[in-house]
């Protein structure tokens, strides 16, 4: 999509920001990804913006408005889930400007203890980054402090439209470019420095389906329900985009999708264990759309922007350990077996010819539902993948052992 409307922000802006940040942000990879290609069907290409000192592509933003402050500027204050936040008190401390950082309560332990090591003043307070940023306004105003938007900014804008830059000196035969949408920022500014020097790009947005503001705001299709809460993408849970990001994504953007939180954690999976990169929720949300439409992309030379890499760890185990059981290579499986001396290493004793390495084991005897001479153990087993899984079940069942299992994604 092209468009003569006028933006706040112009490609000599993000020039300029590219110039300005350039000594002091990473100049990160751009690279084909070849098994993820076989996986999708297009040709996928990567922006590591994970590799960024903060891991996050918002340092860009976050730096280019902190150098165009003013020379009366007594102090800077911003709401920000978390790698605004980073981006923020990393460059200012670095410059000697006073920040404080207001992140929502449920922002993932690491970000929030990552943003005081830092060096900026942490308050956790509000439930969402709109209550957030209510109280990051009333601080700036008893402080004297200037107020900083994560993506409502034109400075912050052009600053992150610097990774467009980068992308297309890597990639300039890209078809399609994928970006996380959140507030906007990085999509509105990845768009303009993308029409500006290759306009035939398709630019497709992605946001979760539980925080769709920008599709429902841009799509004249039937709105996507809002139900907010909790999501693995919480960088991008905006429920109000920015006034000028979405002025420049409506003129300027082919398209925002949404995409369900189960390929949000398929593709932080995919990440970990192919690319062997860390990738959060809403890093990964690009690759989720392919994962989400491979038909739309078949054949297509695609680059997605993995934009951020922080990720509580708990949560990553979590998603690996759902990962393994989705793609059938790790199963809780429960067995009856006669509760009598060397029953239970008759299972496991089956389990371990057939191939199975048995990770967890919990005997059940209580349970009312068994007859008297009964039990029932619970094995959590790994496999090679579904088909090996399979061949367990049915050797198992050969041997005359009656066996349930979780169902599989």
């Amino acid at each position: 999509m092209t468009s003569s409307a006028s933006t706040s922000v112009t490609f000599d802006d993000v020039a300029m920001a590219a110039d300005r940040v350039a000594t002091h942000v990473e100049r990160t990879p751009t690279a084909r990804a070849r098994t993820l290609s076989e996986i999708t069907g297009a040709d996928v290409v990567v922006k590591f913006e994970n590799l960024q000192f903060t891991a996050s592509y918002k340092e860009r933003g976050a730096l280019n408005r902190l150098l165009l402050l003013g020379d009366d500027c007594r102090g800077v204050v911003t709401a920000s889930a978390g790698n605004f936040a980073q981006g923020v008190s990393y460059h200012a401390t670095r410059l000697g400007i006073p920040a404080v950082i207001v992140m929502p309560v449920g922002t993932p332990a690491l970000k929030v203890s990552r943003t005081g090591a830092l060096g900026a003043e942490v308050v956790v307070r509000g439930t969402d980054f709109e209550e957030s940023a209510a109280v990051a306004a009333e601080v700036a105003a008893e402080r004297g402090f200037e107020l900083l938007s994560p993506f409502d900014d034109a400075e912050v804008i052009a600053g992150q439209g610097t990774v467009a830059l980068e992308l297309l000196a890597d990639a300039p035969d890209v078809d399609t470019i994928i970006v996380p949408v959140g507030g906007g920022g990085l999509m509105a500014g990845m768009a303009v420095a993308v029409r500006h020097l290759q306009p035939e790009i398709e630019l497709v947005g992605v946001q979760s389906e539980r925080y769709p503001a920008m599709h429902n705001l841009l799509s004249s299709a039937e709105p996507v329900p809002e139900p907010g809460g909790s999501t693995i993408a919480e960088g991008i849970a905006v429920a109000k985009p920015g006034a000028r990001p979405t002025e420049i994504i409506r003129h300027l953007v082919d398209r925002v999708d949404v995409v369900p939180e189960s390929k949000i954690e398929e593709a932080i999976g995919l990440y970990l264990e192919i690319e062997k990169t860390v990738a959060e929720g809403a890093g990964a949300i690009a690759l989720a759309e392919l994962l989400t439409r491979p038909e739309r992309y078949a054949g297509k030379r695609v680059a997605v922007v993995l934009s951020g890499g922080n990720i509580d760890l708990r949560q990553l185990a979590s998603v690996t350990l759902r990962s393994l059981a989705r793609t059938g290579r790790l199963t809780r499986i429960r067995v009856q077996i006669d509760d009598r001396p060397g029953g239970l290493g008759v299972i496991t004793t089956a389990v371990g010819e057939l191939g199975g390495n048995i990770i967890e084991v919990v005997h059940q005897r209580l349970d009312p539902t068994l007859h008297s001479r009964a039990s029932e153990v619970e094995l959590t087993i790994e496999t090679s993948g579904p088909e090996h899984l399979d061949a367990v079940l049915a050797g198992l069942r050969e041997r005359g052992h009656a066996v349930r299992t979780d169902a599989r994604a």
